[in-house]
């Protein structure tokens, strides 16, 4: 959907500079597009029927760019992936979040420290994301609702910062990983011993 809508936007745009647009998006961290794909991409793009060939051209020693546009069925697509993500609700993966079912592995004074340095990780984006919305490159040159993404993005990790402070204290204050009337697990081994029986077939 990114290629697509930026060459709809952009047309009739070669590679580079939808490469060049991306990346002053930083949407090679927030939208799985990574520089090194997007020139195969437009190719794929284009093998399918999505997007057309307008033109090759080179200039002195430089590598020959293609000019795209999008097909009446690239435009049918992007409408269809943009009403889709707008509509409806996807939960990335969070692989922290498979680590943190695991926590009783964890040793307590390990995992409150992780999730503090967890938080600073987070702070230190808010504050790169904060520097850049007073830019003058922001207010400048990008479109005012890229700078509300970035405002999406600060709010979910202040969000974030405080839920990992919040459960840094309740593991250093040594409380239990097991529902209330259990008793107490201190760790890996206790919540193991809590473990339903194996059976013979070892499940």
């Amino acid at each position: 959907m990114m290629i697509l809508g930026l060459v709809r936007w952009m047309q009739p745009v070669h590679g580079y500079d939808v490469r060049r647009e991306l990346l002053s998006w930083n949407a090679d961290k927030w939208a799985n597009v990574q520089p090194g794909s997007i020139y195969h991409a437009l190719r794929k793009l284009t093998r399918e029927g999505l997007l057309r060939e307008v033109a090759t051209e080179q200039v002195g020693a430089r590598p020959a760019r293609t000019t795209y546009e999008v097909t009446r069925k690239g435009e049918e697509e992007f409408e269809t992936l943009l009403r889709g993500l707008w509509w409806q609700l996807h939960e990335p993966p969070d692989p922290f979040a498979a680590a943190f079912s695991f926590l009783p592995a964890m040793p307590r004074e390990e995992a409150a420290a992780a999730l503090r340095n967890r938080a600073n990780l987070l702070r230190a984006g808010v504050e790169w994301m904060r520097a850049s919305l007073s830019s003058d490159w922001m207010r400048d040159t990008r479109p005012v609702h890229v700078g509300w993404m970035f405002e999406l993005w600060a709010a979910r990790s202040e969000a974030e910062i405080s839920w990992c402070e919040r459960i840094a204290e309740r593991i250093e204050s040594g409380v239990s990983y097991l529902p209330e009337g259990m008793e107490r697990a201190e760790g890996w081994e206790g919540w193991e011993e809590r473990l339903p029986p194996r059976r013979p077939d070892g499940e």
